[in-house]
């Protein structure tokens, strides 16, 4: 029995899908929920798997093409037995393939090396030279003898002097132009809303983070063996932002036509790369998480983003993000705003440095302060959150950082 292969109903607010990779091939024999093909929107991947044990006997739609919900691109055909009628064509065609192997080997084996160089130093084709050595072979003397009976050839010109060896020539230029991927057309575009809607400044400040590596060193392998997750920096500046947006319920709102909607919830979105290109999933009601439910959700969304599993629901919302540059060696940067979010905040790289040097009386140094320094950025929408609020907001986060102990006691 054929069945059609149809687009799924798409998530709301997603009009249209690209066939994106066909993981099997026509006559391929496929299983019952077995992937058949990937669709991309401009938000998530959709997976179409096989509704029966069969063989996929037509791609209607090849990759790169647009489709609707309810469209077909291919069809199936149940049950095992609908490969049958491809073994004909394949075995008729074998002899022939046959045939042209053993005519290929017939004329190498043929000719030796010494026949091969003989024939080439005189011009001549192996083609019409009657052969008379063991197994129809061609010899040195059928060459010779074949070539003292052809008339003699008109004597070559003389070889040009070789020309004078010259540079090099520059490798060809060349260019490679492929479709921009659905994601990272919604990302520029989305990007370009952002710098075209807002008004958009950036505040930066640094935070010692030596107070939070100590907790790590200390408890890491506790941690890791009583939540089964490794204690991150991330979980702390999630923590952190939360207490932040708090005190500064104007970073947390967004714009909505003439309307500042302030939310009461705290849903933050962590920036995670993915082969699709940049994804937002959101940490939903990060204020009721602790370090290690934070850790978790981070671990499952970067496993989906790798994967491509990412949800719509994964990526749908968020009242404010960060994103952090220092995972690729970025020392400071301005990140841009994911609207309608009004702020996200950007972490850097870490780097030991020295803050402050003790003197003896002498002069000689005593004691010299150090620290694990990173450089954070806040960028921020003037329209709603004023300068005074977005450098608080961010020293905020540092004093949190600095001195954890304020997370627990919220402080």
């Amino acid at each position: 029995m054929a069945i059609e292969i149809k687009v799924p109903n798409l998530p709301e607010s997603v009009s249209s899908a690209t066939v994106a990779t066909w993981h099997v091939k026509a006559g391929d024999t496929v299983k019952r929920e077995q992937n058949l093909v990937d669709l991309e929107t401009d938000k998530v991947m959709l997976e179409v798997p096989a509704t029966a044990d069969g063989v996929l006997t037509e791609i209607r739609i090849q990759p790169g093409a647009t489709v609707q919900a309810g469209d077909v691109i291919g069809i199936l055909t149940e049950g095992a037995a609908a490969a049958a009628p491809a073994a004909p064509a394949a075995a008729a065609a074998a002899p022939v393939k046959a045939e042209a192997a053993t005519s290929a080997a017939s004329a190498e084996d043929v000719q030796g090396p010494a026949v091969r160089k003989l024939l080439a130093e005189l011009g001549l084709s192996a083609e019409g030279i009657p052969a008379s050595g063991r197994g129809g072979r061609l010899t040195v003397e059928d060459v010779k003898a074949y070539a003292a009976s052809k008339p003699a050839a008109a004597p070559k010109a003389a070889a040009p002097a070789p020309a004078p060896v010259a540079a090099a020539p520059a490798a060809p230029r060349s260019e490679e132009r492929v479709p921009m991927t659905r994601i990272r057309a919604r990302i520029a575009e989305r990007l370009k809303e952002a710098q075209n809607t807002a008004a958009m400044l950036t505040t930066f400040n640094e935070v010692d983070l030596s107070a939070v590596d100590a907790i790590r060193g200390k408890y890491k392998d506790q941690f890791e063996k009583t939540h089964g997750v490794k204690l991150g920096y991330m979980s702390f500046f999630v923590r952190a932002a939360v207490e932040a947006l708090k005190k500064f319920p104007a970073v947390n709102a967004s714009i909505d036509g003439g309307d500042i909607v302030y939310h009461n919830y705290y849903d933050i979105g962590i920036a995670v790369s993915s082969p699709r290109g940049l994804v937002v999933p959101i940490l939903k009601d990060a204020d009721l998480l602790g370090l290690a439910g934070v850790e978790k959700a981070i671990g499952v969304f970067g496993t989906k983003a790798k994967d491509n599993k990412l949800s719509l629901e994964d990526l749908t919302g968020g009242t404010f993000s960060i994103t952090n540059g220092g995972v690729f060696g970025s020392l400071i940067s301005t990140p841009i705003l994911n609207p309608p979010q009004s702020a996200i905040l950007g972490m850097h790289g870490i780097n030991e440095r020295l803050l402050d040097v003790e003197l003896n009386a002498d002069g000689t140094v005593k004691r010299l302060k150090k620290g694990k320094m990173m450089y954070l950025a806040l960028s921020y929408d003037h329209r709603i959150i004023d300068g005074r609020e977005a450098v608080l907001f961010l020293r905020t986060i540092k004093e949190c950082l600095e001195d954890p102990a304020r997370l627990l006691l919220n402080l």
